[in-house]
């Protein structure tokens, strides 16, 4: 059974533990190195027959495998973004084949590839028309337009409409979760004078403000420094927070809200061994009101008593440099929207947007799945982008930008040379995030539909990579890579 998040792994396990008893083992990459092992020895020696765990649990070490379930297989978490780079999902295909087993995928939405195939019959297509609770209903579904309230709003994040909404429910002791996927203080800090902004001096990404640690730290290399109180640039003082994160929003929820017991949810929040599981039993037992937090709480928890989910930014996601940003967006209001009245209570959703009239926002609104599957694959078909066309994604790093390019080049040489005309060459272009951890990065882009001498040109590419004079070069050879930044 596998899960997407380790934050989804307190409540499977409970569930499966409660039926199933001993017979179950965990795995997942927040266990200590001997509770992993002790897990491990325990499916290997047959004690455990239920294996419940997020992406590396695919490769638990079961005998006579009967079914494998995927919950909300559509995450981009289940492929590794290090070496090896596998998707448990393509893992979960290939050993469900060699045990003749049966593979479950499950999601409200699934990603386009799936369903595509399902479409197509190489996958049998079920669908769930009820929610699992006979009583619940399908909650209602309501976008803010930010724009309207420019100007007007005290507290930045919360329109007037989201905290009526919110003090509604307080009144009802009923509980809200809110979603904000950035975590933090302020997205940058800058000089209102001279308009620098404070970066990381390892990457080309601003710092963000924690103000719990009262520091400015680089969610890219882990680089952290004091808050600057004078510009480094002109030396003035007049410096200026912007943007916002799950931290700001906590502060403003207890000045808007001083009664009311608020959990936040996010990395920094979970960093200690079993804080996922804490936060989540707290907010259970109605120890809280409301639950603040990032991506994490967007799927997969089941609280009875929650009758409210706010978004306070739809559009964190919808304008990055990648194709899936639509719909990673789509999926994450909709599996949010999921939180709201899973019981005999009815509920409601609240969607703040400055792109209110986007398509990813308009369909998940109106909970219409197939409607943005059909609009979304007429763009990808196109664009040429997947499900229509396979990509590989090749990205070279150096710390002298001007050898990058170069090796860059040289890069897209081999590959014109090895490939043949069917093949889309995008590239060699700067990432969008072009340097971290001190390196620079360049990326190429290959799409094709069928390629014969694909694996002997991207060997001829490794190969290369090893001459004396590439010894610094890093190229990672990614197939049908899920993140672009």
């Amino acid at each position: 059974m596998l899960v997407p998040e380790i934050s989804l792994t307190p409540q499977v396990t409970d569930r499966f533990i409660a039926r199933f008893g001993d017979q179950v083992a965990i795995l997942h990459s927040g266990l200590s190195n001997g509770e992993k092992y002790d897990e491990w020895r325990k499916v290997e020696r047959g004690d455990a027959k239920v294996v419940v765990g997020a992406r590396s649990a695919i490769f638990a070490p079961l005998k006579n495998i009967g079914v494998i379930i995927m919950d909300e297989e559509h995450e981009s978490s289940y492929k590794q973004d290090a070496n090896p780079r596998y998707h448990a999902r393509e893992v979960a295909v290939l050993r469900a084949q060699y045990n003749q087993a049966a593979l479950v995928l499950g999601s409200a939405t699934p990603s386009l590839e799936t369903r595509a195939r399902a479409g197509k019959g190489r996958y049998q297509f079920l669908r769930l028309t009820r929610r699992a609770n006979p009583l619940a209903k399908m909650p209602q579904v309501q976008v803010i337009d930010f724009r309207d309230y420019i100007g007007q709003n005290e507290a930045s994040n919360f329109t007037p409409l989201l905290l009526e909404a919110i003090k509604e429910r307080l009144e009802r002791c009923e509980q809200v979760v809110l979603m904000l996927n950035r975590r933090g203080y302020s997205s940058f800090v800058m000089c209102r004078e001279c308009g620098a902004v404070d970066t990381c001096p390892n990457c080309d990404i601003s710092l963000t403000l924690h103000m719990d640690t009262k520091t400015m730290n680089c969610h890219y290399c882990g680089f952290t420094k004091d808050i600057p109180h004078a510009c480094p640039n002109c030396s003035s003082r007049s410096m200026r927070y912007y943007g916002t994160g799950t931290q700001k929003a906590y502060d403003e929820l207890e000045k808007a809200f001083p009664h009311a017991q608020i959990l936040r949810m996010d990395v920094d929040t979970t960093r200690k061994k079993g804080s996922h599981e804490q936060i989540l039993e707290a907010f259970g037992r109605k120890e809280a009101d409301i639950l603040l937090g990032t991506q994490m709480i967007a799927k997969g928890l089941d609280f009875p008593d929650v009758t409210l989910v706010g978004v306070l930014n739809a559009d964190t996601a919808l304008n990055l440099p990648d194709f899936r940003s639509s719909e990673r967006t789509f999926q994450l209001l909709t599996q949010v929207a999921g939180r709201a009245g899973r019981a005999d209570k009815e509920g409601q959703v609240l969607i703040q947007s400055y792109n209110p009239h986007h398509y990813a926002i308009e369909f998940a609104r109106r909970q219409d799945y197939e409607g943005f599957f059909n609009h979304e694959m007429n763009l990808r078909r196109q664009l040429g982008y997947p499900p229509y066309y396979f990509t590989v994604g090749l990205t070279l790093s150096h710390k002298d930008e001007e050898f990058l390019v170069k090796k860059s080049y040289q890069a897209l040489d081999i590959l014109r040379s090895g490939l043949s005309d069917q093949v889309k060459i995008l590239g060699p272009t700067p990432k969008p995030i072009a340097r971290t951890h001190n390196l620079y990065h360049y990326q190429i882009l290959l799409k094709y539909r069928f390629e014969d001498h694909l694996q002997e040109t991207l060997d001829r590419m490794l190969e290369w990579t090893q001459d004396r004079e590439n010894k610094d070069l890093r190229v990672s050879i990614d197939n049908e890579p899920q993140n672009f930044m």
